[in-house]
């Protein structure tokens, strides 16, 4: 029973990759079908986002009321029909509406099954479905790639995704007996927690500073790398894309590999490592001829960083307050995700792009010094 189910979330990580592509994908050809700027992407992203911290800062309350399973099914089946509803709209405005639901589906499902794996699997299954996720991810842009070739039409890329949610969720409630079983949905009597009691938790400052900063830098680096490679480094844009892209294949890689180290490191070394890994390849980039060998290397830097930190958060603050703490912690994750790739777009407006290496390295540094005292402040604990 422990396996299926495992082979379950694997797949639930890898339906959560599907989608996060797809806007990206098919912006191109729909905000002329929709008679807009097509800066008004990020109006989309934006509702999807603050959907998604909404429902991150709601996990824990949720996954203690209803247990991980029903979440975990319910999200799905939210992103479902939100992919759906984009797939039947006629206007801007209708992405908008269904950008609610397709927010809010997205971050509870995200914490309850992190927080879950954090608490019932090795370090290495961690960084592996993260990979799937990658794989996810990766994969969804292809289908709409199809779906635009063959049928030349958004909407089917949109659709197809939208089925292929709809029977993970089937599956997912058909297996909710199985996480019972497993101690999936032991929660519900325990204590909810306010976001203030959260903060008020000792290390929970670091940590949050620690993901908003993680996923800051990744983010700005998969944003900004392709413009910088033209603009810095006088590439093509169809090559400066194709090198970009070495970035994410880094990470999807690194996590599959970093699966296998975590058998010989912990999660606190595992993240010390991929911050020194990044560090390498941040002073690669500054050189126009190793930069794309320095893309590749903070991809690999970044691949157990995200994991490790979520593994680690049950034994830095206890399984009673994980869920509540890997909620914030994904609420942060996003508002860096969000905030930090546009202050970047205005230095390059106004200063220079050639600025993005320092720009990581500044929120490097402040990632590393707060994993530095967020372990002073657990120091007491043993084998993390």
């Amino acid at each position: 029973m422990f396996s299926l189910l495992l082979a379950i979330i694997y797949l639930s990580f890898i339906s959560l990759g599907l989608p996060d592509s797809l806007l990206g994908s098919a912006w191109p050809i729909m905000y002329q079908e929709f008679n807009v700027p097509v800066s008004y992407m990020g109006i989309v992203s934006v509702i999807i986002s603050l959907g998604t911290i909404i429902s991150s800062l709601q996990s824990d309350r949720l996954t203690k009321w209803i247990g991980t399973a029903k979440v975990t099914a319910i999200s799905v089946m939210m992103t479902a029909v939100a992919l759906f509803g984009f797939s039947i709209s006629t206007s801007f405005y209708h992405l908008l509406l269904w950008a609610i639901p397709y927010g809010l589906g997205a971050g509870s499902v995200d914490a309850a099954l992190n927080n879950y794996v954090a608490l019932h699997y090795e370090s290495k299954h961690m960084s592996w479905l993260h990979c799937m996720w990658g794989v996810g991810a990766s994969i969804g842009p292809y289908i709409m790639g199809y779906a635009l070739t063959n049928t030349y039409s958004w909407n089917k890329g949109y659709l197809y995704i939208s089925i292929i949610q709809l029977v993970l969720t089937i599956c997912l409630f058909l297996s909710v007996p199985i996480w019972k079983k497993s101690n999936g949905s032991n929660q519900e009597n325990k204590k909810v927690l306010s976001l203030k009691e959260i903060l008020a938790i000792k290390g929970t400052k670091e940590v949050m500073i620690m993901f908003f900063c993680y996923c800051a830098l990744e983010s700005t680096t998969g944003l900004w790398a392709s413009s910088y490679l033209v603009l810095n480094n006088g590439l093509n844009a169809e090559m400066a894309a194709s090198y970009a892209s070495l970035f994410y294949i880094g990470i999807t890689i690194g996590r599959a590999i970093s699966g296998f180290i975590t058998m010989k490191l912990n999660d606190t070394q595992m993240i010390k490592l991929g911050q020194s890994i990044i560090l390498i390849g941040l002073l690669f980039i500054l050189f126009k001829q190793t930069t794309v060998i320095g893309l590749v290397l903070v991809g690999l830097g970044c691949a157990p960083i995200y994991p490790c930190i979520i593994h680690s958060t049950p034994a830095f603050f206890g399984s009673d307050n994980s869920q509540a703490i890997i909620g914030v912690q994904m609420a942060s994750a996003y508002v860096g995700t969000c905030l930090m790739p546009p202050v970047f777009g205005l230095v390059a407006d106004n200063i220079s792009v050639g600025l993005l290496t320092w720009y990581l390295l500044l929120i490097l540094m402040i990632m590393i010094f707060m994993h530095s005292k967020l372990l002073d402040v657990v120091r007491n604990i043993d084998d993390i």
